[in-house]
């Protein structure tokens, strides 16, 4: 991808401009940035899907000034005639490749901020009510046309007692028609409402995740748990191997200066200095929040299922041309010379056929044939669980 070069999909900002401009900022619509757009797949299928346990789903709907939520899977959704109504659809990069590939259109936004694809699917003036989100998300409009207004207002408060989270003093600044093609940017705490004008609305979301810091500092410090557990002899852990230097906590407690106490249940204040000691040892670096962080967000998708490939595949006998695709599921991320997948680290140091296979999501067998004994020995085995497969 040309980061300069504008796009369509931008409405002729180039990804460079855009996350200057806009990213985390303001709002952005741009007309067609899909053209000529039209559903990859019949409406009646996010129906079917909704109905599967192995799919997350929700029904909304509103009575007036009352907000009904139903979870899935959902056996009894309305008839496109009933109004008032909206299916939620979730992880629908994981369900069906189309999403999954519009999804990698977005490939200018760094892969470890991208959540999933959730379709909406309303009946006439169905939605969700005004209300804001956390995160950034992209709406493009995929069928019907649908009336968006928003608000960029500090005011926050939600309507007490509702199954949904609806803004309680929503007041619009700006208001937008979408046709299908048609994709509204929305960055996180930017109020919205968007109200469905034709029966079978559909609208797809591609949203990109909000890390809690508070999420994020824990993560780190059970990183530095399992690295101190292992280097110990305490035990393993998720984030113990490899091991990274600097987490060694040796001897032992004593207290050959401890008087008889007049107070016996009372902590022994040198048992707590020596804690404080112990953990000043320990050295929190980028190391360790890269282990953390590259662990946890190529953890694969909860409703992910990976299919075990039975026959024998050898990449030395392939076309050299043929296409080595990382499975839609699949999640790799790399920092430095680690490389993280599937929540898993690399035993490998980083190279050019990990870095191209993460960033492009594919290599040629021409280059797989290029790399190391080790290299090779995992791709067969990437391919083998259906964490890569042949295009």
């Amino acid at each position: 991808m040309e980061y300069d070069k504008p796009m369509q999909l931008l409405g002729g900002l180039s990804p460079n401009e855009f996350m200057r401009d806009y990213w985390q900022k303001k709002p952005l619509l741009i007309r067609q940035a899909f053209p000529d757009f039209k559903m990859p797949i019949p409406l009646e299928k996010l129906r079917t899907l909704a109905s599967f346990e192995g799919v997350e789903s929700r029904l909304v709907r509103r009575d007036n000034e009352q907000w009904l939520l139903d979870r899935g899977p959902l056996d009894d959704i309305p008839s496109s005639e009933t109004p008032n109504w909206s299916l939620l659809v979730q992880s629908m990069d994981v369900h069906e490749q189309s999403f999954y590939d519009m999804a990698q259109k977005f490939s200018f936004i760094p892969y470890a901020r991208f959540d999933d694809v959730m379709i909406s699917l309303a009946s006439f003036g169905g939605g969700v009510g005004p209300h804001f989100d956390t995160y950034d998300v992209f709406l493009l409009q995929g069928h019907g046309i649908r009336n968006w207004k928003i608000s960029q207002q500090e005011d926050q408060e939600l309507i007490p007692d509702l199954p949904c989270r609806i803004l309680k003093n929503f007041k619009p600044e700006q208001e937008w028609v979408l046709q299908p093609g048609d994709m509204l940017y929305l960055p996180p705490q930017c109020a919205h409402d968007g109200v469905a004008e034709t029966a079978d609305c559909v609208t797809i979301s591609f949203g990109f995740r909000t890390l809690s810091l508070a999420n994020m500092a824990r993560g780190v410090l059970e990183a530095a748990i399992d690295q101190i557990s292992i280097q110990s002899g305490l035990g393993i852990g998720l984030y113990s191997q490899p091991v990274i230097d600097g987490f060694s906590v040796e001897g032992l407690y004593s207290d050959p200066n401890q008087n008889a106490p007049l107070n016996p249940a009372q902590i022994p204040e040198s048992m707590i200095e020596k804690s404080l000691e112990a953990l000043n040892k320990i050295k929190f670096n980028d190391k360790l929040a890269s282990r953390f962080l590259g662990c946890w967000l190529t953890e694969p998708n909860k409703v992910a299922e990976f299919e075990f490939n039975e026959e024998e595949l050898n990449i030395e006998d392939m076309d050299p041309e043929t296409i080595l695709k990382l499975d839609k599921k699949t999640k790799m991320l790399y920092r430095n010379d680690e490389v993280y997948i599937n929540g898993e680290v690399v035993e490998v140091p980083i190279n050019e056929v990990f870095k191209t296979l993460a960033d492009e999501r594919q290599i040629t067998a021409e280059l797989a044939n290029t790399c190391d004994e080790d290299t090779f020995e995992i791709l067969h085995r990437w391919l083998d669980d259906g964490w890569l497969v042949c295009a």
